[in-house]
């Protein structure tokens, strides 16, 4: 009897010291969370809900998404700030909320490159430079001559002031030399529509949100923003590509979507989260869902993340300050 208790508190010590041994994250038993700064139904949420069964796997936990809106996604992303960092908060954090928005807004409530930390990206989602069909414009040289014959005459829609599709538009303007004037909406679905009614001459909209329209007829897609063609539109080429003697030639707005944790994860535990993405975007039925959303999977190492955040902050800002863009 003594010799049966004695080894069962040997291996209840040992399970202990094994348990010991694991990351915070990986004892709990508590779900992680994956805040989405957004509503139900866009593209955060969407990937978001992609990845969550899959990272759930690798991480050996449930991974629940937990939408946050408001402030457009900032909301979201205080959420994840103010959380502990044992790996059990994270963010689908994107383009818009955490590279431009520091630079759009006056009182913005956090530093992205120092309260939170930068896991793995997720994945691309191309935009598209789209117009009426009414417009006299068949490609992006055209569109060019036709904005500088007719300065601010052109209009052009976008999901709101200080979003990627707002700074999209505004970057174009820069590097072309052109005054087109910006219409925002709330929200990307009534920006299209509009465009799509002939109320406004253009947009720079979400491949996966214009494509079906293009493909309708009731919009003409005359480029993608990215430096090089998606693979879900290979016959629209690259502004870049298109507007190469016009000034063009450096003109990249990839919008990506990516893992944050809070700043204060150990370094070990969001290797291991690193790890985690990875695998779950490398998986083959999440590669393919996130394909048909028009998102090109792509991930990479916390230290390229942070290379990639900061790079895209001092872009912004400088595109923000040339266009004098504000929001209060």
């Amino acid at each position: 009897m003594q010799r049966n208790r004695r080894v069962m508190l040997t291996r209840f010590g040992a399970l202990v010291a094994a348990s010991s041994a694991l990351p915070t994250w990986a004892q709990s038993g508590r779900p992680v969370r994956l805040v989405v700064g957004f509503p139900p139904g866009g593209p955060n949420d969407i990937l978001a809900r992609l990845i969550a069964p899959k990272l759930g796997e690798f991480l050996k936990q449930n991974v629940i998404v937990e939408n946050k809106p408001g402030a457009s996604g900032s909301i979201g992303s205080m959420e994840v700030v103010r959380a502990a960092g044992d790996g059990q908060t994270l963010l689908l954090g994107s383009a818009g909320p955490n590279a431009i928005s520091p630079a759009v807004y006056p009182n913005f409530p956090f530093d992205p490159v120092k309260d939170l930390a930068p896991i793995s990206m997720v994945a691309q989602v191309p935009s598209v430079l789209a117009v009426r069909p009414g417009l006299p414009v068949n490609s992006v040289a055209e569109l060019v001559a036709l904005a500088k014959k007719s300065p601010g005459k052109l209009t052009f829609a976008s999901s709101g002031s200080g979003t990627t599709l707002h700074m999209s538009g505004e970057l174009f303007k820069q590097q072309a030399k052109v005054f087109i004037l910006h219409i925002p909406y709330r929200g990307t679905a009534p920006a299209t529509q509009d465009v799509a009614n002939g109320n406004v001459d253009m947009i720079f909209g979400a491949l996966p949100s214009v494509m079906p329209l293009v493909r309708g007829g009731r919009l003409r897609a005359l480029a993608v923003t990215p430096p090089r063609r998606s693979p879900a539109a290979p016959e629209v080429p690259s502004i870049a590509e298109a507007g190469a003697a016009l000034g063009l030639a450096n003109y990249n707005v990839t919008p990506w979507f990516g893992v944050f944790a809070p700043a204060s994860t150990p370094a070990d535990t969001q290797a291991r989260i690193a790890d985690a993405v990875r695998q779950a975007v490398a998986d083959l039925a999440v590669a393919e869902s996130l394909a048909k959303q028009g998102a090109e999977a792509m991930t990479n190492t916390p230290a390229e993340f942070r290379a990639l955040l900061q790079a895209e902050i001092t872009k912004w800002a400088a595109v923000v300050k040339f266009a004098n863009v504000k929001v209060d």
